[in-house]
């Protein structure tokens, strides 16, 4: 793993977004297509601002996401599927793109996706990393083991309480509880995976991340067992990290 720390949340979206074009331009050098995962919350903001600018012949990507709710309609505020239509999908017009459908059954939604994505790798994933050190919708304790492509979930009151605090939800009441999410075997065969984490709300987690042995209290920490994986920090969400620590990555 590396950890790159930024002095800005929008200088650290610019990062990730060069590296992400990098990887994605390669892919297409290579084999005339790229394979996409995308992540989403309120920490992806400037990334895709950065991202969707990137010098990329979107007609030769093909796009999958990590996780949506069990039940939401792709017109709620909160929906993962309207957040990717409006930030990069209806922006970059990709040749395809694989959204989650929370409304339909979520075993014939995990079939498809599963025969979907593993027609081939995927060649970046961009992977959030949430408050309590969530991958996807991963909470802790996250199982390592499923090797599943996509499973239903049931979100633990700190991954609710994020969502709330980001403005999603008003109140818990008002928070769906199920999601489908991509499971964490999965997420650990993209080739490459970079990981934009900005704010100090998420400074926990990275300290965790950064400083914890594998643990599936810790969800993110699997993530340093990965060939390729890059993590972009600002100086908020780095806060607790010590000048050593950095040093090791």
């Amino acid at each position: 793993m590396k950890v790159y720390v930024l002095p800005t949340a929008d200088a650290l979206g610019a990062a990730a977004a060069r590296q992400a074009g990098e990887v994605m331009r390669r892919a297409i050098a290579e084999r005339g297509e790229a394979r996409l995962l995308l992540s989403t919350g309120a920490s992806q903001f400037t990334f895709f601002e950065h991202f969707v600018k990137e010098d990329v012949d979107w007609s030769r990507v093909e796009m999958f996401h990590l996780d949506e709710y069990v039940g939401m309609a792709p017109t709620h505020p909160a929906s993962f599927q309207k957040y990717l239509r409006e930030r990069f999908v209806d922006v970059v017009h990709p040749a395809k793109y694989h959204l989650i459908d929370g409304t339909r059954a979520p075993e014939e939604t995990i079939a498809e996706l599963t025969a979907l994505i593993r027609r081939a790798p995927i060649d970046l994933g961009l992977i959030g990393i949430g408050e309590n050190a969530h991958i996807a919708f991963n909470d802790p304790p996250a199982d390592f083991d499923d090797q599943n492509a996509y499973k239903v979930v049931t979100l633990v009151d700190s991954c609710i309480a994020q969502q709330m605090r980001e403005g999603w939800f008003k109140t818990p009441e008002e928070a769906f509880r199920q999601a489908i999410s991509m499971t964490c075997s999965e997420i650990m065969r993209c080739k490459t995976i970079i990981c934009a984490v900005p704010y100090a709300c998420k400074a926990q987690a990275i300290h965790d991340t950064l400083t914890s042995e594998k643990t599936n209290l810790v969800p993110a920490t699997l993530l340093k067992e990965h060939a390729d994986t890059t993590v972009y920090c600002d100086a908020d969400s780095a806060a607790l990290v010590s000048a050593d620590v950095l040093a090791r990555y």
